[in-house]
C-alpha cells in the first residue's frame, strides 16, 4: 500500500522496466530487460525534533498538505548528503525558525505501510523567539495538558510526544524504537 509511484523506466538506459522477482531474490523488483539493472526501492527517512523550552514543547501548525492546519513536530524528509541529525536540524530551522541545541536521538518509528522511517531528536530551545517558514501557519509552545491530541497531523508525532512525556515523568530519556501500523 505504498503511496509512491512505481518505477517505469531504467535510470541507467531509459528502457521500460519489468516488475519480476530476480534470481536469488524474494521480492518483486523493477528490472531493466535491456541492461539488467535491478532498481531497489527503499524507505524514505523523515527527520525532526521535539523542541523544548522549560516544561513546554513546540508544535507547528501545517500550512501544506497532507494534513493542512493540523499540528506537528518540526520534521520533514531527509535530503541526500546529510545525516539524520543534520536533516532534523535543517527541518526545525525551516519550519519553526528557532535557535536550539540538538540533543540525543529519541525515537525511531517504522511506518512500513508507507515506506518510511521517522527519526526524532530531542532539542533544547535557547530562547522563545520563533520565525516559522512558509510550510508553517504558526509555531507555538504547549504544556503537556494543552497538547491538541485530536489535532495532531501524524501518528508518529502522537507516539513520539506520548513517549516523551512518559520519559519526562520517569526522569530519564531513552531511545525508543517502534512499528506504527
Amino acid at each position: 500500500m505504498l503511496a509512491r509511484r512505481p518505477i517505469k523506466h531504467c535510470r541507467e538506459c531509459g528502457t521500460a522496466v519489468q516488475y519480476l522477482i530476480p534470481t536469488d531474490d524474494s521480492r518483486q523488483r523493477a528490472v531493466c530487460p535491456a541492461c539488467s539493472t535491478i532498481h531497489y526501492e527503499n524507505p524514505l527517512n523523515v527527520v525532526g525534533t521535539i523542541p523544548v523550552w522549560q516544561d513546554q514543547v513546540l508544535l507547528c501548525r501545517r500550512a501544506i498538505e497532507p494534513r493542512h492546519g493540523l499540528w506537528t513536530l518540526p520534521a520533514g524528509f531527509m535530503e541526500l548528503d546529510e545525516t539524520t541529525a543534520q536533516g532534523a536540524a535543517r527541518e526545525t530551522d525551516e519550519e519553526a525558525g528557532i535557535r536550539f541545541e540538538l540533543e540525543t536521538l529519541f525515537s525511531v518509528l517504522n511506518v512500513a505501510r508507507v515506506g518510511q522511517v521517522h527519526f526524532f531528536y530531542r532539542a533544547r530551545m535557547l530562547d522563545t523567539q520563533m520565525n516559522p517558514g512558509p510550510e508553517t501557519l504558526e509555531a507555538r509552545l504547549f504544556h503537556e495538558h494543552e497538547i491538541p491530541w485530536d489535532e495532531l497531523a501524524f501518528r508518529t508525532v502522537k507516539e513520539t510526544l506520548s513517549l516523551f512525556f512518559e520519559d519526562r515523568r520517569q526522569g530519564q530519556f531513552v531511545v525508543h524504537c517502534a512499528d506504527i501500523a
